[in-house]
């Protein structure tokens, strides 16, 4: 059972790392050199889905990682 939330535990960490690289692809190349900075914009649309989806897996990330300290 052990095995089981260990792999459980790695396959979500590798969707939470490309989740994060998906986000920050999503940015302009501006604001990577520096500029861009001075609009705030809301996050819209898959923006937005992205950032759930990311906030929902680094939950379930947690929580395996508990239930894997209790097993």
């Amino acid at each position: 059972m052990n095995q089981i939330f260990t792999i459980i535990q790695t396959i979500v960490s590798i969707l939470i790392i490309i989740f994060i690289i998906l986000q920050q692809r999503g940015t302009a190349l501006g604001s990577a050199f520096g500029g861009g900075g001075e609009v705030y914009s809301t996050r819209r649309g898959i923006q937005k889905n992205l950032l759930w989806i990311t906030i929902v897996l680094t939950i379930v990330f947690i929580v395996l990682s508990i239930v894997n300290l209790i097993d």
